[in-house]
């Protein structure tokens, strides 16, 4: 899906600029950061990752002088009721620019529009980017239940 198709992107942030054109996304970066540096996806297996790309809604941030990839998010959402958003990812050079806070604020104002009941994400080290966002912890958490690895 184009950037174009996707109403108000790209967004710029300092040299940055957020896309959510679907082409732009170096998968094989994304991979390596994933599956090598983030605690949620350490050896996550590329056919793996690859699968969930196709997936989802991808949006990456990009060095607007040389195109080079420094940020990840994907969403995966029915655009009607519910959003979860995951694999936010910035390379470590590009950390302390302010660029995680404006991928994230990218993705909210891109699922503004579809009046979702609830965008859900899981944090173990980054609440305090998102509640700047505005996200904050549920209310009921003892409502909340998974299948699966925890």
């Amino acid at each position: 899906m184009s950037d174009r198709a996707i109403k108000g992107f790209p967004v710029m942030h300092g040299v940055y600029e957020i896309s959510a054109d679907a082409g732009r996304i170096d998968a094989e970066r994304v991979h390596r950061w994933l599956s090598t540096d983030a605690y949620w996806a350490l050896g996550r297996p590329r056919e793996t990752q690859d699968r969930a790309i196709a997936g989802s809604v991808n949006l990456g941030a990009y060095h607007h002088g040389t195109g080079e990839m420094a940020a990840y998010a994907r969403i995966v959402t029915d655009y009607a009721t519910f959003a979860w958003l995951c694999d936010v990812y910035v390379d470590r050079a590009a950390r302390g620019t302010g660029l995680g806070t404006a991928l994230v604020s990218a993705v909210r104002d891109h699922l503004a529009p579809y009046g979702l009941r609830r965008i859900m994400l899981a944090t173990a080290d980054a609440h305090g980017v998102y509640e700047k966002i505005g996200f904050t912890p549920l209310q009921n958490p003892d409502k909340w239940m998974a299948l699966g690895q925890q």
